[in-house]
């Protein structure tokens, strides 16, 4: 459900303007209407924005140790010298690592004429010999180089040949072919350099692992007042001002439980305020407020987008779908079972769980139960079929539970039916919220029509598809249908509307039904993939009675960790797919509020 809002206005004093929105800052539960438009000029601002990204982009590459970080004190302006000294360290880590790229790279070419000095070289230059180094390809040396200018071949890669030549310094060789400067330095030389540089890099990152562990809560702290700052100046952009600029206006919204103790905190300011209830033109902030069970599929509504402030939140009502259909999806007992033991493992062996990650296990565990109660409708275990045998136990649960491929198929359309119905009953709901029931009375009139086609069909005793009682229903709800689909319009401009809506519906909710078959393909292969990783545990382990087992269990884990990994993901998404474009769109959802964010440090 949506928490329900008030409106707050304010009109203060331009001198007092500031303490009032520290002390408005304090109570942290106004969320502050945005007003300013266009590109914000402020120069404070922009550069708070700035630091604010780097920074986050600075913590977000430390790895943060316990065992070596600071003293626990948080301190602002020592996590802003921190923040500079990396910033430092990193810019002499960047030049190193260009010289270091220069360097590998002179190594490279010189790795193809061997390890050798320089010095050597000039020494014989002194000697009245010219060295000369060449690159060129097979069918481009000639022999004869040999005998004139006693050239030497040092290395060939490929179809390229290196060599050099030796020649007295009169002499000046006519080779007409790709020449080398000498190195300034040996390979080995070379490669002394490039364990140096290596061995600062490594001393620098351990200087930036050390500095960014110590003054991690310090850094964190800093991010924080920036945030809070940032907010701070964007409120004043929102501000409205009148009388000469002696008046400050400001617009914001409080969920309606707490308006008592916002007045009561606000009579003791030198402000004043007024509270009213919105309007339908008001662009409300939507707090979600569902309990239990349901609070748990909210962060999914908000993958999609919050609904607006007249809307019905959706959440309770596709949350129950949801679970059973990621269970129908995922589709074998055994991988639910090892969800809720992993979560129920991890809570007893991690230490300080976030507040904001033990929602997330929970959620987990439920979808894994939903799993392994899915998992029994076809028996599947780890890609074993548990029916598959002749112990009572399991007997008696395959006559109780089990249902083959074509029920499977069968309860996957039944399903998509019964939710698309649900969600045109919640259509009608959210049509007379927002405006009115005649609003309502066409998509009423498709829900009869729907519903006495499906009654017609499976109950035919108590009423017989194209008897009297089913012929009556059936103009009842084309009445409906073509008579009121838009209030307050001619009725033949009624009558074109809903021939309109006929033809959609009979296109689409054919097509949207349809679309749940992925619930029984889903699980349908990751069954058959996870029995193929069986049979190759046991078909590719040699006959050894040692290595045979090893091999097996191996397959079986890496097999099994692949296939659940992909079927996860896959029973992640689908549902949401046939939540977001089935259900949302024929619940009438359009969504597109903006998140409940008070002003707060």
């Amino acid at each position: 459900m949506i928490t329900k809002m008030k409106k707050l206005t304010f009109l203060v004093y331009y001198k007092d303007y500031e303490s009032f929105l520290e002390h408005l800052r304090d109570l942290g539960v106004v969320h502050i209407e945005e007003k300013q438009k266009g590109t914000v000029e402020d120069a404070g601002l922009q550069e708070n924005l700035k630091l604010l990204g780097h920074l986050k982009a600075t913590l977000k590459q430390i790895n943060y140790e316990d065992s070596i970080a600071g003293d626990g004190l948080a301190d602002t302006g020592r996590g802003r010298d921190a923040l500079e000294e990396m910033d430092l360290l990193s810019a002499e880590k960047m030049k190193l690592t260009r010289q270091l790229q220069s360097l590998k790279k002179e190594a490279e070419a010189l790795e193809l004429w061997g390890d050798f000095d320089p010095q050597n070289i000039t020494k014989l230059r002194e000697a009245g010999y010219q060295i000369n180094f060449y690159i060129c390809s097979e069918k481009q040396f000639k022999e004869e180089w040999i005998e004139d200018y006693h050239a030497v071949q040092i290395n060939k890669a490929g179809s390229k040949i290196y060599f050099l030549t030796v020649t007295h310094k009169e002499v000046q060789p006519d080779i007409d072919v790709e020449t080398v400067k000498m190195p300034a330095t040996s390979l080995s030389a070379l490669k002394n350099n490039i364990e140096s540089v290596e061995h600062q890099i490594y001393k620098i990152e351990e200087e930036l692992h050390r500095v960014g562990n110590a003054n991690y809560l310090s850094m964190q702290a800093l991010q924080k007042e920036l945030s809070s700052n940032i907010e701070f100046s964007k409120v004043v952009l929102n501000t409205e001002q009148y009388v000469e600029n002696k008046l400050m206006l400001l617009q914001g919204w409080v969920p309606a439980g707490m308006v008592s103790s916002v007045t009561e905190y606000l009579d003791k300011e030198n402000a004043y305020f007024e509270l009213t209830a919105p309007t339908p033109d008001d662009n409300v902030p939507i707090q979600l407020s569902n309990k239990g069970f349901f609070r748990l599929f909210e962060p999914i509504c908000k993958l999609y987008m919050l609904p607006k402030y007249n809307e019905i939140d959706l959440t309770p009502f596709f949350a129950p779908f949801f679970m059973v259909f990621f269970g129908l999806c995922l589709g074998d007992s055994g991988y639910g079972l090892f969800m809720v033991l992993a979560v129920a493992l991890y809570r007893m062996l991690a230490k300080n769980i976030s507040a904001s990650m033990k929602p997330v296990l929970t959620l987990v565990q439920i979808l894994g139960v939903s799993t392994f109660f899915c998992g029994l409708l076809t028996g599947t275990f780890f890609g074993f079929n548990i029916y598959g045998n002749d112990i009572p136990f399991f007997n008696n649960m395959r006559d109780l539970l089990y249902l083959d491929n074509q029920w499977m198929f069968n309860l996957s359309l039944i399903l998509g039916a019964v939710q698309i119905v649900f969600g045109m009953i919640l259509k009608v709901a959210n049509q007379t919220i927002q405006f009115g029931f005649k609003y309502a009375i066409a998509t009423v009139g498709w829900i009869v029509l729907l519903v006495s086609m499906a009654l017609a069909y499976m109950l035919p005793s108590v009423m017989p598809m194209g008897g009297t009682v089913h012929l009556i229903v059936m103009a009842v709800a084309a009445v409906m249908i073509f008579l009121f689909n838009s209030p307050g319009k001619n009725i033949f401009v009624n009558i074109g509307l809903g021939l309109w809506d006929s033809y959609n519906m009979a296109t689409g909710l054919l097509g949207d039904i349809l679309s749940y078959v992925r619930l029984f393909a889903l699980g349908l292969s990751g069954g058959i993939l996870a029995s193929v990783f069986n049979s190759l545990a046991v078909g590719m382990s040699p006959d050894h009675a040692i290595f045979g087992p090893i091999v097996m269990v191996l397959i079986f884990l890496i097999g099994h960790s692949i296939n659940m990994f992909m079927n996860v993901l896959g029973a992640m998404v689908h549902p949401m797919r046939l939540t977001f474009v089935e259900f949302f769109k024929n619940s009438g959802y359009e969504g597109g509020g903006k998140e409940y964010k008070p002003f707060k440090n």
